[in-house]
């Protein structure tokens, strides 16, 4: 016999009767009018081809059957009850898995710094933190948010700003001493760049009311953020840096920042997440803590 959701709503109801002691008392825990919980009773008996209940003006008994059937029907209440305070619990105090992808420098640089204070305060969710700085389709590879430098591309997925990423224009003392430092952006063109594969290959500056477009080009490319910056390092070209990542090199002079009167274009960090996943209670935490973290200047991308 197939159950219909007309049925396991009879079924609720029956049990609703016995646990209350009368239709009438039934009724009014649940909402209904008495007739509709007597045509319930009625119609589960008929479906079933026996009787469930002995009825009199006063009083109503189970049957045999009525107290074997009531046995389970009571089992469908008390797991949808179960199931509604699970969700309440997870509301209050979220539990679960949260898998994120991010790229590899500013993960380790910005990002595992948030989440390890993140995972102080909310010990119950649990953490799968991929560090990569290849693209991935999240939905496709299960991924619940995933940290992005760029702006959204996907119309299928929903975004929204961390932090802005700034950056330093470098390049390693032995370079400069062997190939000259350029003092403009026109001069920039005649440099060798360390070429992130994930960046635009043309550098936009300004300075005051001018814009400059620079072209790049370079014998050493790369899809990893930290290798640039030991391309540069070691003194094959010239590479934009973050600033997290540069400064400390600056001030133990191993790269020396250039032309640094001009502005580059910052770079947004996004946190990009599939349609809805931002009603989740846990991923909703997760994201404003992330937001709050940056905002504040703690281990910030600034």
């Amino acid at each position: 016999m197939e159950l219909s959701f007309e049925q396991l709503k009879s079924m609720v109801v029956f049990a609703q009767v016995i646990e209350q002691g009368s239709l009438s008392a039934a009724a009014k825990h649940i909402g209904l009018s008495r007739a509709v919980v007597s045509y319930h009773i009625k119609k589960l008996e008929s479906q079933l081809g026996i009787k469930l209940l002995n009825r009199s003006t006063r009083s109503i008994t189970l049957t045999e059957a009525g107290s074997e059937y009531y046995q389970r029907c009571k089992v469908i209440v008390e797991q949808a009850l179960a199931a509604n305070q699970q969700i309440e619990n997870l509301k209050n105090n979220p539990t679960g898995l949260i898998k994120i992808t991010c790229p590899m420098n500013v993960g380790l640089h910005a990002i595992v710094p948030a989440l390890n204070a993140f995972a102080k305060i909310y010990p119950n969710i649990q953490l799968d933190v991929n560090l990569s700085d290849e693209v991935v389709n999240i939905i496709k590879e299960g991924f619940d948010i995933a940290i992005r430098g760029a702006e959204l591309a996907d119309s299928g997925l929903q975004a929204t700003k961390l932090s802005t990423l700034n950056t330093c224009l470098c390049a390693a003392p032995e370079y400069l001493q062997k190939y000259g430092r350029p003092t403009t952006p026109a001069q920039l063109t005649a440099h060798q760049w360390i070429l992130y594969k994930l960046a635009p290959t043309t550098l936009e500056l300004k300075k005051g009311s001018r814009s400059y477009s620079v072209k790049l080009k370079g014998n050493i490319s790369t899809n990893n953020a930290a290798a640039r910056t030991a391309f540069v390092e070691g003194g094959h070209g010239l590479g934009r840096i973050p600033s997290y990542d540069a400064l400390p090199k600056i001030k133990s002079g191993r790269l020396i920042q250039l032309l640094s009167e001009y502005q580059f274009n910052d770079i947004e960090v996004y946190a990009v997440f599939p349609p809805g996943a931002a009603e989740s209670k846990k991923l909703r935490l997760l994201i404003d803590y992330l937001k709050n973290y940056f905002k504040k200047g703690q281990q910030g991308l600034n």
